[in-house]
C-alpha cells in the first residue's frame, strides 16, 4: 500500500531524528540538549528554576537525559558554566564560551535538517506547525498570562 502517511507519523520521526542527531554531537562536549537549551535561555538573563522549567517543560521527554530540570542545573554548575545565587541561576564566561561553541555545531545541525528547504518552505512549515498548535489549544506563555 502506498497511502500517504499521517501528519503525526512525520512529527514524530522527524523530532526523533532531531532528538538523535543533537544527542550524538553535543555528547561528545559533554552535554545534553537541555542543558545547551538551559544555557541558551540563561544567556538571554538570569532566571530561576521555575523561570527556566517553564520555558524548556515540553522538552522534558526524551528517555536518555535526566528527566527533570534540577539534574541539568546541577550538572551545569558543577561543570562551572552556571552559577546561582538566591535562587537565581545565571550563566559564567566559561559557559558563555562553551555556549559558542555548541551554538556553531547546532548551527551545523540545523543547516543539514534543513539542507533542502528553501527559507520560504521552512518558515511555511513552521507557520503552520504554530497554526495547528494554537488550533489545538496552545497559547504562548505570554499571551498566557
Amino acid at each position: 500500500m502506498n497511502a500517504q502517511r499521517p501528519l503525526g507519523y512525520w512529527l514524530k520521526l522527524v523530532d526523533s531524528l532531531i532528538d538523535e542527531q543533537f544527542a550524538a554531537t553535543l555528547e561528545e562536549h559533554g552535554v545534553t540538549r537541555r542543558q545547551w537549551q538551559v544555557l541558551n535561555l540563561l544567556e538571554q538573563r538570569p532566571a530561576t528554576e521555575a523561570q527556566l522549567n517553564a520555558g524548556l517543560s515540553p522538552f522534558f521527554a526524551s528517555e536518555d537525559e535526566p528527566q527533570t530540570l534540577s539534574e541539568h542545573l546541577a550538572e551545569l554548575v558543577e561543570s562551572g558554566w552556571v552559577t546561582t545565587n538566591d535562587a537565581e541561576y545565571s550563566i559564567t564566561d566559561r559557559g558563555h564560551i562553551s555556549l559558542l561553541k555548541l551554538s556553531e555545531l547546532v548551527e551545523k545541525i540545523r543547516t543539514q535538517f534543513g539542507q533542502d528547504l528553501d527559507g520560504s518552505e521552512y518558515d511555511a512549515v513552521v507557520q503552520t506547525l504554530e497554526k495547528m498548535a494554537r488550533n489545538l489549544g496552545w497559547a504562548p506563555e505570554e499571551e498566557q498570562e
